[in-house]
C-alpha cells in the first residue's frame, strides 16, 4: 500500500510538473505569434516587410524545432527523460532572454531558431514521463491533462502581451523557465526507462526508426495525422489578419487574440479528447470525431466570414482551435508505436516534425499555390490537401 501510493505521488507530480512545463513551452513557442507584428513594427519595418520577416522568422523557429525534436529525442532514450526536461528549459529559457534584447530581424531570426531548438524536448519528453508512470488505461486522460493545462500557456501569453512591451513578455518567459527548473528537482526518472537502462538494448538511435519499414511506416503516419493542427495553427490563426483583409472584415483583427481564443479551445479539446478516446475504447475513433470537427470549421473559415465581423473570426478561431485539440491524444499515439529504447526519440520528434512541417512543407506550399492563385484560394486549397494526407494517415495508422 506505501509502495502504491508512493507511485500515485509520483505520478501526480510527474503530471503537474509535465503540465506547468508545456504550460511555460505554450508560452514560449506561441509568443511570437502573438506579438509579431507590435514587435517588427517597433524594428522601424513597413507593414509589408513585417508580414514577410513573420513567415521567415516563424518558418525559422519551426525549422529549430525539427532539429531540436531529433537532439533531444535521441537524448531522451540515451540519457533519461529528465535529461531532456532540464537541458531543453535551459535553452529556451536564456533564448527567450536573449530575444528581449534583439535589435533587427537576422538577430531575430538567430534567437528564434535557438529557441525553437530548446523549445522541441519539453512536450515530448513530458508526455513519455506521464505516459510510462500511467496504468495504459488511463494514459489518455493523463496526457490530455498535461496537454490541455499546458496549452492554456498561449492566455497567459496573450494577457502578458495586452500588459507589457513586447520585449518584458521574452524576459517573463524566460523567467518562468528558470522558475521550472526548481520544482524538476523533485520528478522522479521514468520506472521503465531505469529498466531498459541497465540492459543492452540499443537506446536513442533514430536510424532504427528509418531502417525497418514496418516501422517506419508507423513513424511517418504518426507524423501525418498532425499536420491539420499547424496548417491551422500555424496559416489560418497566426494570419487571421491578413485573411481579414482578404475577407473584406472591417473590424481590425488582433492575431494575438485570434491565437488566445484558439488555446482556450484547444486547451478544452485536449482534455475532453481524452475522455471520449476512454469512453470509446480508442484513440482512433476519438481522432475521427475531432477531424470532422476540424474540416468543418476550415470550411466555415473560408465560406462564412466575407464581410464579417471581428467576432465572428475569433468564434471561428476558437472552434478550429477546439477541432484540432487532438494533440495530446495525437502525441500519445505516436509513443505508443514503439518500445521503451525508442519512446522519448518518437514522442519528441513526432510533435517536432508536425511543427518543423509548417517551416519546410505547410508554409512553403501555401506560398507556392497562392503564387498561382491568391491569398484565400491558397488557404483552402492548401488546407485540403493537408487535411487529405492527415486522413488517409488516420485511416493507417
Amino acid at each position: 500500500m506505501e509502495l502504491q501510493n508512493n507511485n500515485r505521488s509520483l505520478l501526480n507530480i510527474a503530471i503537474i510538473v509535465a503540465a506547468l512545463g508545456y504550460f511555460v513551452d505554450t508560452y514560449d513557442l506561441l509568443l511570437f505569434g502573438i506579438i509579431r507584428m507590435d514587435s517588427l513594427l517597433s524594428l522601424n519595418l513597413t507593414q509589408e516587410q513585417a508580414k514577410t520577416a513573420g513567415e521567415n522568422i516563424l518558418s525559422w523557429q519551426m525549422v529549430g524545432l525539427l532539429i531540436g525534436g531529433i537532439i533531444w529525442g535521441m537524448m531522451g532514450d540515451k540519457k533519461g527523460r529528465l535529461s531532456v526536461l532540464f537541458g531543453s528549459i535551459i535553452l529556451y529559457s536564456l533564448a527567450n532572454i536573449a530575444n528581449g534584447f534583439v535589435k533587427d530581424v537576422p538577430q531575430y531570426i538567430i534567437v528564434r531558431f535557438i529557441a525553437g531548438i530548446g523549445l522541441a524536448g519539453e512536450l515530448g519528453a513530458g508526455i513519455t514521463l506521464v505516459s510510462e508512470l500511467t496504468p495504459k488505461e488511463k494514459r489518455g486522460i493523463a496526457t490530455s491533462l498535461v496537454a490541455g493545462i499546458g496549452l492554456t500557456g498561449a492566455v497567459f501569453a496573450f494577457l502578458m502581451k495586452q500588459n507589457f512591451n513586447w520585449r518584458t513578455c521574452y524576459f517573463i518567459g524566460g523567467g518562468l523557465g528558470l522558475f521550472l527548473l526548481i520544482l524538476r528537482i523533485r520528478v522522479a526518472e521514468s520506472g521503465m526507462y531505469n529498466q531498459v537502462k541497465q540492459t543492452n538494448v540499443q537506446k536513442g538511435n533514430i536510424l532504427m526508426l528509418f531502417a525497418n519499414w514496418s516501422r517506419f511506416k508507423r513513424y511517418a503516419k504518426s507524423i501525418l495525422i498532425g499536420l491539420p493542427t499547424w496548417y491551422v495553427i500555424g496559416i489560418l490563426i497566426t494570419f487571421s489578419n491578413d485573411f481579414a483583409k482578404e475577407f473584406r472584415i472591417k473590424d481590425k483583427i488582433d492575431p494575438g487574440k485570434a491565437i488566445m481564443y484558439a488555446y482556450a479551445a484547444i486547451s478544452v479539446g485536449d482534455v475532453l479528447v481524452g475522455f471520449v478516446s476512454h469512453w470509446l475504447k480508442s484513440r482512433k475513433k476519438a481522432l475521427y470525431i475531432f477531424y470532422v470537427i476540424t474540416a468543418v470549421f476550415i470550411l466555415l473559415f473560408f465560406t462564412a466570414l466575407y464581410n464579417g465581423s471581428a467576432t465572428a473570426m475569433y468564434i471561428i478561431c476558437a472552434g478550429l482551435g477546439f477541432g484540432t485539440g487532438f494533440w495530446a491524444i495525437f502525441v500519445t499515439i505516436g509513443a505508443e508505436q514503439f518500445g521503451t529504447n525508442l519512446r522519448a526519440t518518437a514522442a519528441t520528434t513526432v510533435p517536432n516534425f508536425v511543427r518543423g512541417m509548417l517551416g519546410i512543407f505547410i508554409l512553403p506550399l501555401f506560398k507556392l499555390i497562392r503564387g498561382y492563385t491568391d491569398y484565400v484560394t491558397g488557404g483552402w486549397i492548401t488546407g485540403l490537401i493537408i487535411l487529405a494526407i492527415g486522413t488517409i494517415a488516420v485511416i493507417f495508422i
